[in-house]
C-alpha cells in the first residue's frame, strides 16, 4: 500500500518520539485522574515547572476520590505558585464530581467543570487511547505549517504516541518564535510552510498575554500566598483583590480577615 505524503510524515514523526520522546511521569501511565492532573497543569505552564508539583500532587492524592476528600484551602495552598488557581477549584470539582458519580462516558468529559474540548481530547487520547488529536496552541501550530490540508489521523493503535509526539514538535521545533526548522526538525522535509518561507505568516495568532507586573493577578497571588504561609491575611491589604478572590471561591471572609476557602463558613 502506498501512504500519502503526510501520512508518511506522521510516522516518521512517531519514529522520532519513539526514539527521543522524554519521559515523564503522566506518560507511564493511562490513569484518567493522573492525566487530568497533568493536562490541567500544564495549561499555560512550563513543563519543568509542573514535574515538582506533579510529583507531589500525586502522592498526596493519587485518586479523585483522595482530592475530593480534601479542604479545597488546603488544595489551593498545595498549587500556590502554578499560577491560576482557579484551575485547581475546578479540579477540586472535578473530582468531587467523580468521586460521587464516577467518571463519564469519553463522550461527555466536557461535563467535568473545567473541562473544555482540549482537555477532553487529551483524556481520550492519553488515558484511552482513543484515535483523536488533543490540539493544544503547540498542536494547532504544526497542523498549520506542517499538514494545512488537516491531520491525516495516526496509524491503528498508535494515536497516543502521534499526539505526544506533535506536542514534543511545537514545544521543542515548531516554536513559535524562532521555529527550528532547518535545525533537526524530523518533518522539515516536504514541510509546505517552510519550504514556501511563510512558516510566520500562517502560524495562527494567539492572544498576548496582559502584563503581570502590578496586575490583577499578581495582587491575588500575593494575597493567596499570604493565606498559604500564615492561614489568614486582613483583607484590607488588598480590599479588590481580596473581593476578587471570595467571589470566585478561592478565598473566603471572616470578619475583616480573609481566610483559606472553605473554613469561613
Amino acid at each position: 500500500m502506498t501512504l500519502a505524503p503526510d501520512a508518511r510524515a506522521v510516522r516518521r514523526l512517531i519514529r522520532w518520539f519513539d526514539r527521543e520522546g522524554p519521559d515523564l511521569p503522566w506518560r507511564r501511565t493511562r490513569d484518567r485522574w493522573a492525566i487530568l492532573v497533568s493536562e490541567v497543569m500544564l495549561q499555560a505552564t512550563p513543563v519543568q515547572r509542573v514535574l515538582p508539583y506533579y510529583e507531589d500532587w500525586m502522592a498526596r492524592w493519587p485518586r479523585a476520590s483522595d482530592l475530593a476528600g480534601a479542604r479545597l484551602g488546603d488544595v489551593l495552598a498545595a498549587w500556590q505558585g502554578l499560577g491560576y488557581p482557579r484551575r485547581a477549584r475546578n479540579l477540586h470539582a472535578a473530582a468531587m464530581v467523580v468521586a460521587d458519580r464516577g467518571w463519564p462516558h469519553p463522550d461527555r468529559y466536557e461535563d467535568l467543570p473545567g473541562v473544555g474540548r482540549y482537555t477532553a481530547d487529551a483524556l481520550r487520547c492519553f488515558a484511552d487511547e482513543l484515535p483523536v488529536l488533543p490540539e493544544d496552541v503547540n498542536v494547532r501550530r504544526v497542523v498549520a505549517r506542517r499538514f494545512p490540508d488537516g491531520w491525516p489521523g495516526a496509524p491503528r493503535g498508535r494515536a497516543w504516541h502521534a499526539g505526544q509526539a506533535m506536542m514534543d514538535l511545537g514545544r521543542e521545533y515548531c516554536r513559535a518564535r524562532a521555529p527550528l526548522c532547518d535545525a533537526g526538525c524530523p518533518l522539515r522535509a516536504g514541510c509546505p510552510a517552510a519550504d514556501a518561507g511563510v512558516v510566520d505568516q500562517v502560524t495562527p495568532r494567539t492572544r498576548r498575554q496582559a502584563r503581570y507586573e502590578g496586575s490583577m493577578r499578581q495582587r491575588r497571588g500575593f494575597l493567596l500566598r499570604a493565606l498559604a504561609d500564615d492561614g489568614r491575611v486582613r483583607a484590607s491589604r488588598d480590599l479588590e483583590a481580596a473581593e476578587s478572590l471570595v467571589a470566585e471561591g478561592l478565598a473566603d471572609r471572616r470578619g475583616s480577615m480573609l481566610v483559606p476557602a472553605g473554613s469561613g463558613r
